[in-house]
């Protein structure tokens, strides 16, 4: 039996989602404030995937599907949960996820410097295409 829950998360949950990626996640996005949050439940309530163990947070990952392609974004795991499987359940629940919307293939967004982070995707199957460069816009 796990030590914690996966689920999905509600919109009373986007103050503790936003202190935990502060606190196990690498970097800070534009979005990564209570309003975009709210957007991503509002537009997709099952994309962002919580691991948890009597309230509080130990994991997330966002499961992005918009119909066409899989993204993965904001896979954490609290620094002392780590090493536990937990990364890998909720990576496993977000291929399910992918899977029942008729997705083939996930990519991730992984940071340069991040290597720990490079290191659990790679462990999890992953591989790094250099031939791809994302470029972005502010729109704001």
């Amino acid at each position: 039996m796990n030590e914690y829950e996966l689920r999905a998360a509600v919109p009373d949950d986007i103050d503790a989602v936003l202190a935990f990626w502060a606190q196990s996640a690498e970097g800070t996005s534009i979005s990564d404030d209570r309003a975009g949050v709210a957007r991503l439940l509002d537009r997709d309530p099952h994309a962002l995937i919580l691991a948890e163990r009597d309230g509080a947070i130990l994991g997330t990952v966002i499961a992005g599907w918009d119909g066409w392609r899989c993204h993965l974004y904001r896979l954490a795991v609290h620094p002392s949960a780590r090493r536990r499987g937990i990364g890998g359940a909720l990576l496993a629940a977000a291929h399910a996820r992918f899977e029942e919307l008729g997705g083939r293939r996930a990519d991730a967004m992984v940071l340069e410097n991040n290597e720990l982070g490079q290191s659990a995707w790679h462990a999890a199957g992953y591989g790094r295409e250099d031939s791809w460069r994302r470029w972005t816009r502010p729109l704001t």
